[in-house]
């Protein structure tokens, strides 16, 4: 079996930047955006899901799902929520399962799972490391990176748990709140650890 390191962090955090550093050391990355992303493509029975659920407001005329339609649906309500993640999310972990199964024995798989406290998953991880950096920072990355408004960037960090509960089910924290350059050290100083614990 390989070894299964679940990586997390809140929006705009520094998850993709991290994902990167641990692939260039030879981990085999898995994507949970991309994945989820995969699941409601044309053809795929979650979108079907979706559609019957959620009505054709979300649906694009090319059949394609309209994603900021069903986000305007969901966002700020739970229940609605709660549905799109009952289609998506099993599907997403029976996905990624099939993956990790493709793995050579001997490597590490680093699972991207932004919402991993949020989703409530069970924990099938070896570790779980988790990507820091302070609110105000990750607004202000939104912000220039990502050309969030101040209200838009507040709500997407706000509606997501805090790094502290994060960091409560981390085994690794990697501090991403400087430059690239210093996230890049803290990330190379984890994978050493891991690589001497599981490799």
């Amino acid at each position: 079996m390989p070894t299964v390191i679940a990586l997390t962090g809140g929006i705009a955090a520094g998850k993709s930047t991290v994902a990167g550093i641990f692939a260039r050391q030879g981990a085999r990355v898995i994507d949970a955006d991309k994945v989820s992303r995969e699941v409601v493509e044309p053809g795929q029975p979650a979108l079907h899901e979706i559609h019957e659920t959620f009505g054709d407001e979300v649906m694009n005329p090319d059949g394609t799902l309209n994603r900021k339609a069903l986000a305007e649906q969901v966002f700020n309500d739970p229940a609605k929520l709660a549905q799109l993640n009952a289609i998506v999310h099993p599907r997403v972990r029976d996905r990624v399962a099939e993956r990790i199964a493709g793995a050579p024995d001997e490597s590490i798989v680093i699972y991207d799972v932004p919402l991993l406290v949020e989703a409530d998953l069970p924990q099938p991880f070896d570790a779980v490391v988790t990507v820091s950096a302070p609110e105000q920072t990750r607004i202000d990355r939104l912000i220039a990176e990502r050309a969030y408004t101040v209200v838009e960037a507040s709500q997407r960090v706000a509606a997501q748990v805090s790094d502290e509960e994060r960091e409560a089910i981390a085994d690794f924290v990697v501090d991403a709140s400087g430059t690239i350059a210093d996230t890049e050290r803290n990330a190379l100083q984890i994978w050493h650890q891991m690589a001497a614990a599981y490799l």
